[in-house]
């Protein structure tokens, strides 16, 4: 007889053996097949990690492929078929290449075989001053402080074109970031490099070979830095103009100058500088010191010396051409790009804390408006300050934007 426990039925004694049969034969086949699942998933993990190994011993081509991007006319993106090769005809190269995106400059594909009409196309417009900037990073880090180098350029050079060499900026992303310029007026256009056919007959293009091939060592250093020591030189020598860096704020018009350097430093009793950069550069197509400027990166190259293949490389061009016939060029003072040492530029940054200070403020603004091109920020030490309104560069800042949006967050 069954009887009713909270609705269920209890099931009859004599029956019991048989439900307790079953309930066990079903235990061991969940047991069995957990087993048997198990031993496939080792099996296949076991395969896969042999595979992958596989993978990893063998000479590949790197692609890094993403979606295409549609943009209306005259914005062209594309960002298909970015390939990095990593071997030659010996094999990997000697210095194994790490999966980099800075290696995407190197690429040519359908975006950047139409670098060379984009130029020409831009700056056939009644351009005061050409200028050019490069930026070997992601999209997203062109900051505030980027953006406040770009309006400088237009505050002084209202009808002056600006190109920014960037594979990343030349997007849809990029286009955004450029708009509030373009939508006044400014003449600026981030372009997709096309590094080979810029290096082409040049000292230069073996260099390019050897780094792509896996024989040059790029070293420690980010590789971005010195694509940018050599693709600033490129241009100028292809096509001539002004070469700024991003962490650059003009503050007067540039042109009356012509194949000019500055000094970063001189010596306090020689008054001969000391050493050069070139985060400002300012020469003619096919000047011959930019050509050796060139040579001298292509075969001198250290990617493990800060500076050797950037401001200490044009010291040692300079250096040994100084005087020489054939090299027409004109080196400026510390006070013209760089009024400011790097060690002594978080000063530009801060207000005063007692009227000596205020009166410094004063003195100093009033100085580098006179005497000045151009302040250069040392963004290595400088990037994570921010601008104190009041300060010398809030005031600077403030007097030389076209947007003047976020100047004392830059």
């Amino acid at each position: 007889m069954a009887a009713k426990n909270f609705g269920c039925r209890v099931v009859n004694r004599s029956k019991s053996p048989v439900v307790f049969m079953i309930l066990f034969a079903l235990l061991m086949f969940s047991m069995l097949a957990d087993s048997i699942v198990s031993k496939i998933s080792l099996e296949s993990a076991a395969f896969n990690q042999k595979r992958d190994y596989q993978a990893l011993q063998s000479p590949k081509v790197v692609r890094n492929i993403k979606r295409n991007v549609v943009f209306p006319l005259p914005l062209t993106v594309s960002t298909q078929n970015k390939i990095i090769r990593v071997d030659n005809e010996h094999g990997i190269g000697k210095f194994r290449r790490r999966r980099l995106p800075e290696y995407e400059i190197f690429t040519s594909d359908e975006l950047t075989k139409k670098f060379h009409g984009r130029v020409l196309e831009f700056f056939n417009h009644g351009c005061e001053v050409h200028f050019f900037m490069t930026w070997i990073a992601k999209v997203g880090s062109f900051g505030r402080r980027e953006i406040m180098a770009v309006e400088s350029v237009f505050k002084a050079h209202p009808n002056g074109c600006l190109m920014i060499l960037s594979r990343t900026m030349d997007s849809v992303q990029g286009y955004r970031i450029l708009k509030p310029l373009l939508d006044r007026g400014f003449k600026v256009l981030a372009v997709a490099p096309d590094f080979p056919f810029l290096v082409k007959n040049t000292p230069a293009e073996a260099w390019l070979d050897d780094m792509k091939s896996g024989k040059k060592d790029p070293g420690e250093i980010p590789l971005a830095q010195n694509l940018s020591n050599l693709l600033r030189l490129a241009v100028l020598y292809k096509y001539g103009g002004v070469y700024l860096d991003t962490d650059f704020i003009v503050l007067r018009s540039f042109k009356g100058l012509k194949n000019t350097i500055g000094a970063q430093s001189i010596d306090v009793v020689s008054k001969n500088w000391t050493r050069l950069n070139n985060a400002v550069l300012v020469f003619d197509m096919n000047h011959p010191l930019v050509l050796k400027f060139i040579e001298e990166f292509a075969l001198t190259f250290d990617g493990n010396k800060w500076g050797h293949n950037g401001p200490y490389m044009v010291s040692r061009v300079v250096r040994g051409v100084e005087g020489r016939a054939g090299y027409n060029f004109t080196i400026l003072p510390p006070m013209a790009f760089y009024p400011v040492d790097w060690m002594k530029i978080g000063s530009f940054f801060k207000l005063p804390k007692d009227s000596a200070g205020w009166r410094w403020i004063e003195a100093k603004v009033w100085q580098l408006k006179r005497q000045t091109y151009g302040v250069h920020l040392w963004n290595k030490q400088s990037s994570k300050l921010m601008v104190e309104e009041g300060s010398v560069m809030g005031r600077l800042m403030g007097e030389n934007c076209v947007l003047c949006k976020h100047v004392y967050s830059s």
